[in-house]
């Protein structure tokens, strides 16, 4: 008995994988376009499984694709024959739109859709066939008569979907919208469907429509995620200001977090807008009682004071930090202001000695072996601003020692390549950057790529290597904030070593030097060099999307800035620039991105 049962077993197993297989090759067979080797194996199956609706559909599906609709209907009505099903109705009233019978085809899909009336089971299905065959207007009429005949369910999803791709946003917007009524948990998943349907253009007609439906659901029921979805709207158009009001208003509804307002400081500052991040970092210092909290926001209120200070204002500032590490101590609490501080002294008051010096007190504080190495290198990047190379290599290698396979790790294994390279040691700073090319951080694999064929690119040029080792010296000097002497000694590389395979590079660095300091006529004729007699080599593409960015938002020249865009889209499609060019290109050519 126990045999018979394994044999039938071992039979059925064999047919289920025949049937597998041979549903495989007919669906290879229908995606290649070879409609009638699908055909004959569709038909096979069909026979094996009279009553399975897949096979019927495919089989219809592949006379259809052969302009075999007579033979297509006939399935259909002897199918139909057997047993009332409203999706065969929708396929058979589709054969014959395609046999340009419409009025057969309209009335077939309307008594498709007068089958919910008795069984509203059928909406979801009914209203599926009929998207697939982009007859989104009957399937919206399915789901709207689903709304009446099913009030306890919603089709808001499915509505904002068909609407979106018959391209009626407002419509889109207003379903997905009440879709978030019914069910607010899906605030984020809306969130991503809509991001492609808006832009930072917020004169852009697809942004007015859904903050006007924003804020009319405000004023009618002010519920959280109505503000949150509209600080999350103007977040995308960079109105960080508005945002903020948005968020205030959250947390005054529910003061449990400020994690999201904290967020939205950090969103604003790395996107320029130093003013509204202080003021949001101000009112988190108002509001918290929280230590940790409170110095974090000081902190990032002290960075943004830092830039462009006066000898005068960074005095204030040295002042700030020490009231703070007096009212707060100097602990493992405060370790990131105390880093924060040590940047400040050696970069921007460019006192490098009292920077070491504060830095090296604080190794001494009982901190966590991870802390210790953000201390020590931060340090060592001190020493290479005073030019310490080998004790600054010291402090890089005991990180990698100590926290080995750790991203820091990896950071100070770059920066020991790096500072090899500033002291023209080419051969072991490209061993190092070998070992990194595999880094689980893409942006350190990416920077160790980057100077690695800097260095092969050049070494060879010449035996003394002499325009490698003034570039690097150029690079240092930049990394000192030595921005003039850098520019300088880069010009000195163009004179002497003009025509060299380095001369792309030493542009290039020089025009993002000229636009740190704001001379950004100079950058442009750097990049227009490039594009001009480098068109084929490594930075072609980079030239062409930083000369766009600098038309774009500097010189005012919106229109040559789209022509390299649109360069960038149809020349340089493996670029790393190709999706933002995109996005800017359809931006300045007036497009509603969706």
């Amino acid at each position: 008995m126990q045999k018979t049962f394994l044999i039938i077993l071992i039979i059925f197993g064999l047919n289920f994988s025949l049937a597998q297989n041979s549903e495989a090759l007919a669906d290879s067979y229908y995606k290649k376009g070879e409609f009638k080797k699908a055909l004959i194996i569709y038909q096979n199956l069909n026979k094996e499984k009279p009553y399975s609706y897949k096979y019927i559909y495919k089989l219809v599906e592949t006379y259809q694709q052969l302009e075999q609709y007579d033979e297509a209907e006939n399935i259909l009505v002897q199918r139909l024959a057997k047993r009332q099903n409203p999706t065969l109705l929708v396929e058979l009233g589709y054969n014959f739109q395609l046999k340009d019978s419409l009025t057969k085809a309209e009335k077939l899909y309307d008594d498709a859709i007068s089958y919910i009336d008795a069984k509203p089971n059928y909406i979801y299905s009914i209203a599926k066939k009929f998207e697939d065959h982009s007859l989104l207007d009957q399937a919206i009429k399915v789901y709207d008569k689903g709304k009446l005949l099913t009030p306890d369910k919603n089709y808001s999803i499915q509505l904002a979907r068909i609407y979106g791709d018959k391209g009626n946003i407002e419509k889109m917007f207003s379903n997905y919208i009440d879709y978030i009524a019914y069910k607010p948990n899906y605030l984020s998943n809306i969130k991503r469907a809509i991001s492609d349907f808006i832009s930072e253009n917020k004169t852009n007609e697809n942004n007015t429509y859904l903050r006007r439906a924003l804020l009319k659901k405000i004023q009618q029921e002010p519920n959280e995620y109505w503000y949150e979805m509209l600080s999350w709207l103007y977040v995308q158009e960079k109105a960080y200001n508005k945002s903020f009001s948005q968020e205030k208003a959250l947390y005054k509804r529910n003061p449990e977090s400020l994690d999201r307002i904290i967020e939205l400081a950090i969103t604003a500052l790395d996107d320029n807008d130093d003013e509204t991040s202080k003021d949001i970092f101000n009112y988190i210092l108002e509001t918290t009682q929280d230590p940790s909290t409170a110095l974090t926001a000081h902190q990032y209120i002290l960075e943004i004071d830092t830039k462009n200070a006066s000898e005068k204002e960074l005095k204030r500032i040295d002042e700030t930090y020490n009231a703070l590490f007096k009212e707060f101590g100097k602990s493992e609490l405060t370790l990131p202001l105390q880093l924060a501080y040590g940047q400040f002294l050696a970069f921007n008051k460019k006192d490098t000695d009292s920077a070491t010096s504060f830095l090296r007190k604080s190794l001494k504080l009982n901190i966590s072996e991870f802390q210790e190495a953000k201390v020590k290198l931060l340090l060592a990047d001190i020493l290479v601003l005073q030019e310490k190379f080998n004790e600054a290599l010291i402090f890089y290698s005991q990180i990698q020692m100590s926290l080995k396979n750790s991203t820091i790790s990896q950071e100070a294994r770059f920066k020991v390549a790096k500072t090899s390279y500033y002291k023209g040691d080419f051969d072991w700073a490209e061993s190092q950057l070998k070992i990194l090319k595999s880094s689980t951080s893409q942006l350190i694999a990416n920077d160790a790529l980057d100077l690695k064929l800097l260095i092969s690119d050049n070494k060879f040029e010449d035996s003394l290597q002499t325009a490698l080792k003034h570039y690097a010296k150029a690079d240092l000097f930049s990394f000192q904030n030595k921005t003039d002497d850098a520019i300088s000694l880069l010009d000195k590389i163009l004179e002497e070593h003009k025509g060299e395979s380095i001369t792309d590079q030493t542009l290039f660095q020089q025009a993002k030097l000229y636009e740190q300091k704001k001379q950004y006529n100079k950058a442009e004729a750097n990049y227009l060099l490039i594009i001009k007699d480098w068109r084929e080599d490594i930075l072609a593409d980079d030239a062409h999307y930083y000369l766009a960015e600098l038309y774009n938002t500097h010189l005012t020249k919106p229109e040559d800035a789209k022509q390299l865009y649109e360069k960038i889209i149809f020349e340089f499609e493996d670029s790393i620039y190709f999706i933002e060019a995109r996005k800017k290109f359809r931006m300045l050519r007036g497009d509603i991105i969706n």
